[in-house]
């Protein structure tokens, strides 16, 4: 059973919870799923470490912890180095890509997706922007390169919506997708429902909880959920969709009286995501008490519309570190198997 050489490329709260995976469940990984993760690169914003052997990750989760980098790996840090590099230098299977998402041009994960798949290195991307920009050419370049690029944990987090979609609805055809794809907003909007809270102290108490940012604007304007809506429409329906052919509204104008005035008519207001007929769009819309897409809190959920089952719909939490790093095992899994091939 062969090591499978990864390099991680950006250290935040996905990558550490899935280096704390392999730290403590490695043994299990490898007797349930002949899955052996060896993390033989580390890319964070300030420098990288790279041990072809296999890097300490007790200790390189204790440096990013204690020094905010990987610099208490002596011998094997290189300050300044940068994700792009790492890829060029270390010898490996799989890179996964967990930098920040940025939508305007995708970088650097851009760069990092388009340097591994060049250099014949398989991809698992849980970052969303290059996904948004530019992913017709982003798999174009993986079949050509012979690579496999995953990227489940773009969407939903640790809910397989987009293996479900492919893989549970497989005989049917998925005719549209609408659902709510963020957890932030859909905290905001049930607060407000539920206890009629503002719309600003909805967002100062998610923010308070961790699950809003101190810039939420990605959040409430919607841009996330778009990303999200992107992806998903181009793996399920096969669109070629990038986030500047959506049509996004976020949360920032609706009111207490605007859910309040649902509420009266039995309904509420959630961002919606959806894609019909092949115009697609992001903006709140009133929802049936009743109907499975009214999920509270933090939850996201999705609806295919399908012929002939009609409406399938997945719920599940839609973030967080250890729910997203889970989707990344999910993809060295399909990487293996695809290997055992």
């Amino acid at each position: 059973m062969p090591d499978l050489r990864i390099i991680l490329v950006g250290f935040g709260v996905v990558a550490r919870s899935f280096a704390e995976i392999v730290e403590s469940d490695g043994e299990s990984l490898a007797r349930r799923y002949g899955l052996k993760p060896k993390i033989v690169g580390i890319a964070d914003s300030r420098g990288a470490a790279i041990a072809q052997t296999g890097i300490d990750l007790k200790k390189a989760l204790g440096s990013k912890k204690d020094n905010g980098d990987l610099s208490g790996l002596d011998g094997i840090y290189h300050e300044g180095m940068t994700g792009a590099q790492v890829i060029k230098e270390a010898d490996c299977d799989v890179v996964v890509e967990s930098t920040p998402t940025e939508i305007t041009a995708a970088e650097p994960g851009l760069t990092h997706l388009k340097t591994a798949m060049m250099k014949g290195r398989h991809v698992v991307c849980t970052n969303k922007g290059p996904l948004a920009l530019a992913m017709p050419a982003l798999i174009e370049l993986a079949h050509h390169n012979e690579v496999v690029l995953k990227f489940s944990g773009t969407v939903g987090g640790g809910t397989p919506v987009l293996d479900f979609a492919k893989k549970c609805l497989e005989g049917s055809e998925v005719r549209s997708i609408k659902g709510i794809l963020n957890g932030t907003c859909n905290y905001i909007l049930t607060r407000m429902a539920n206890e009629s809270a503002t719309m600003k102290d909805a967002l100062a108490d998610a923010q308070r909880l961790g699950y809003a940012e101190a810039d939420p604007t990605y959040d409430v304007e919607g841009l996330d959920t778009a990303c999200k809506l992107v992806i998903t429409s181009n793996h399920v329906l096969g669109t070629g969709l990038s986030i500047k052919d959506i049509d996004i509204r976020g949360i920032t104008d609706i009111s207490v009286e605007d859910v309040k005035e649902a509420l009266s008519q039995g309904e509420t207001i959630k961002l919606i995501g959806g894609v019909a007929g092949g115009k697609a769009k992001v903006s709140p819309e009133r929802v049936k008490l009743t109907h499975p897409l009214n999920v509270s809190g933090t939850f996201n959920a999705i609806c295919f519309d399908t012929f002939p089952s009609g409406e399938v719909t997945l719920v599940g939490k839609g973030a967080g570190g250890p729910e997203t790093a889970t989707s990344v095992i999910r993809d060295l899994l399909e990487i293996r198997r695809a290997y055992a091939r």
